[in-house]
């Protein structure tokens, strides 16, 4: 009999086998020799009472032996089959491919960036320099935006896809299997550019293509469909394109109105990212003085309603570091990453705020929201002063209406400017961020007269702005291709129909099987 059952472990035996076995003994009530195997399938931390816990949701083998590990699968070879193109080789982009080559389909994957190990020397000269390679960045080359700011692998996504494929994929090509059960998985920054090397070897083995320094630049279209990609390199004609550019990619876009192609304005959030010291954190949430040595750094989840608009963290990386992820030379831009074991001394998040149409003028263009985007992100830039140092406060004097008369040792490697972040972010954005900290600092106050999360020894880093895509390239619903061209199918962040690194792929694996429908 095959059953499931959920066990409580104390940190101090979370790695002590012979305990989580006599725990479950216990909770199943059943004698040793019944018990012919076991596999925990998901686990979790539980802070809400005094002693913090790990749960665990365990599949029992009673009276039957426990089966072998399934092997990772082979994938055929598509050298000769029917080529499709790719556009962008972050998430999508890859488990699109991976998707086509299972469907018989020969993926040929374009990106305009770098592959993994060359992209470290741009960021490189991004955080020693201040200087952005409008081509290789954060955002863009080989993985995405995803495999240098973070790795995290969370999602909501379950009712679009198959998560657990998705995560078996990134384990058969190197990553722990800690990520088939833990609640929240996490790759790291420092692990997952070698996953995604590999990842690429399997799409190369079977027969596809990567082409990396090459980018889409136009797009010809004959009787309604797609006819051919222009890039910087030549032509390639092609019947199936999967546009998977990420959010980032501003030029798309504009290339896409300018051909009239029909696009939307779409609500997104912007802010700031806060950061704090990680031990602020973890004694909040764990109600102690020194973490446990087999508790991970904690991580929070924050909303608020602020006069009918949300206000909430976004992207949450505990022992993590503030990275710059500008794709232009006159703009600042920000989010976050954590290594695999998130070790560092501080703990940061994005703290956004709701933006609807109606809150911007020109939303009614296709690109209102973006150029509104834009334009935030310019005035920080130019507020900093240049080589990419971003205007910063502390979190009760931005409440305060007051410039900081200094800042926090930090983990933001250009360096930051004390300033007035009123004069950076949009009124209705300030006013909802200092109405709804002191509610955060509410919800996760300091213990026994410690500093809790409203504290000034935590700083506001501007700006978040690039939480989802301020533009939708619409889809049909059902056929994923876009309503004007055939064959050109709009895929997941940069399209507006995803939101991370889990769903992106699962989205990516969509468009191959409409692709696949579409071709056959």
């Amino acid at each position: 009999m095959i059953k499931e059952i959920e066990i409580a472990i104390s940190p101090d035996f979370i790695f002590n086998e012979d305990e989580i076995r006599r725990s479950i003994l216990r909770k199943a009530e059943i004698a040793a020799k019944h018990l012919k195997g076991f596999k925990v399938i998901k686990r979790s931390i539980d802070a809400r009472g005094k002693q913090v816990l790990y749960r665990l949701i365990v599949r029992l083998y009673i009276d039957e032996e426990m089966p072998l590990s399934e092997m990772p699968g082979a994938y055929q070879n598509v050298k000769n089959a029917e080529p499709v193109l790719v556009v962008g080789a972050g998430p999508a982009g890859i488990f699109a491919a991976l998707r086509l080559i299972e469907l018989g389909l020969k993926p040929i994957v374009i990106e305009r960036g770098k592959d993994v190990k060359q992209r470290r020397r741009d960021l490189a000269a991004i955080n020693r320099l201040g200087v952005v390679n409008p081509e290789s960045n954060y955002c863009f080359g080989e993985g995405g935006a995803g495999t240098y700011s973070d790795g995290k692998l969370y999602t909501r996504s379950n009712k679009r896809g198959d998560v657990q494929k998705m995560l078996r994929i990134f384990v058969d090509h190197g990553a722990s299997e800690d990520i088939l059960i833990d609640a929240r998985p996490h790759i790291g920054t420092n692990k997952l550019p070698h996953i995604i090397a590999e990842i690429r070897n399997t799409i190369l083995e079977a027969g596809g293509e990567f082409h990396f320094d090459t980018k889409l630049e136009d797009f010809s279209v004959a009787n309604g469909s797609i006819a051919s990609a222009i890039t910087n390199k030549g032509t390639i004609k092609v019947s199936a394109l999967i546009l998977a550019t990420g959010h980032s990619a501003k030029d798309i876009y504009y290339l896409l109105d300018r051909k009239n192609v029909l696009l939307e304005s779409k609500p997104f959030a912007l802010g700031v990212r806060i950061e704090h010291p990680q031990e602020i954190i973890d004694q909040v949430q764990y109600h102690c003085d020194v973490r446990h040595e087999n508790l991970p750094p904690s991580y929070y989840s924050l909303v608020e309603q602020v006069g009918g608009r949300g206000v909430f963290s976004f992207c949450m990386c505990p022992g993590g570091i503030i990275a710059p992820c500008a794709t232009d030379k006159d703009e600042i831009v920000v989010n976050g990453w954590s290594p695999s074991k998130r070790n560092n001394p501080y703990a940061n998040s994005g703290t956004v705020v709701q933006v609807n149409l109606t809150d911007v003028k020109d939303s009614a263009k296709p690109l209102g929201m973006l150029e509104f985007q834009q334009e935030v992100e310019k005035r920080a830039f130019e507020i900093g002063g240049g080589k990419l140092k971003a205007p910063a406060q502390r979190m009760v004097d931005f409440v305060n209406g007051k410039v900081s008369a200094d800042l926090p040792d930090n983990s933001y490697l250009p360096g930051l400017i004390s300033a007035d972040l009123r004069e950076v972010l949009p009124g209705f954005i300030a006013d909802s961020l200092a109405k709804a900290l002191p509610a955060f600092g509410k919800k996760m106050a300091g213990q026994k007269g410690r500093v809790g999360y409203f504290s000034n020894e935590a700083i506001l880093v501007g700006v978040e702005s690039r939480t989802s895509s301020a533009v939708r390239i619409p889809r049909d619903k059902d056929s994923l291709q876009h309503p004007q061209v055939k064959g050109l199918f709009p895929c997941a962040e940069g399209a507006g129909y995803a939101g991370g690194i889990i769903s992106a792929a699962i989205d990516g694996q969509a468009c191959a099987d409409a692709v696949f429908k579409f071709l056959k």
